[in-house]
């Protein structure tokens, strides 16, 4: 039985950057230290976890904690990029059924704005658009500054057929794959000059 995650790991991503993303008057732009930092999604086939990440995204974030409404952030991912290690698995991701890069080739996440929610919680609100489908998403992660370095850690839930991914025939109902899917953020920016 072939394992093909429907995640919309592209939009987790997207949420965990949108806090250190491009924004209008009041925000502040970031740098994504891609080395020091991670896209990924978990799912769960047969009662037994799994994880993935995604290898090639981009992100622009603009985002100043004393006016976090002011933010903007969005992340663009490569869904051909996402690989889970098993063979079986990374083959088929891309496909029609799941991600069906060759039609949807990225998946982007739009943070149009933040909130703070006391503490080092915040809040990213904006859209997730996972083949073709674009819907409105909250991405909740903290948020840690250290010395004008920015690590933001956030988890975004979301139901794979409600993108399509992985929403016809065997897959559909989420009997052997689980409909529930988690993207995964874990980002390190710097503060630009």
């Amino acid at each position: 039985m072939t394992l093909r995650p429907s995640f919309l790991i592209p939009a987790l991503a997207a949420l965990l950057l949108s806090p250190l993303m491009s924004t209008p008057a009041g925000a502040a732009p970031w740098t994504v230290d891609k080395a020091q930092s991670q896209l990924g999604f978990i799912g769960h086939q047969s009662g037994k976890e799994f994880t993935g990440r995604f290898g090639t995204w981009d992100a622009a974030i603009d985002f100043d904690p004393a006016t976090p409404a002011a933010g903007h952030a969005k992340v663009t991912i490569a869904m051909g990029s996402a690989l889970i290690g098993d063979a079986e698995k990374d083959e088929a991701l891309p496909g029609e059924d799941w991600f069906n890069v060759h039609a949807f080739p990225d998946a982007v996440f739009e943070a149009t704005t933040f909130r703070a929610l006391g503490g080092n919680q915040y809040e990213a609100v904006g859209t997730l658009t996972i083949r073709g489908i674009k819907k409105d998403v909250t991405l909740p992660f903290t948020l840690d500054l250290t010395d004008g370095k920015a690590h933001a850690v956030g988890r975004l839930d979301l139901v794979r057929t409600n993108y399509d991914v992985g929403g016809h025939g065997l897959f559909s109902k989420g009997r052997s794959v689980d409909l529930a899917v988690a993207v995964t953020v874990d980002l390190t920016a710097t503060a630009q000059p």
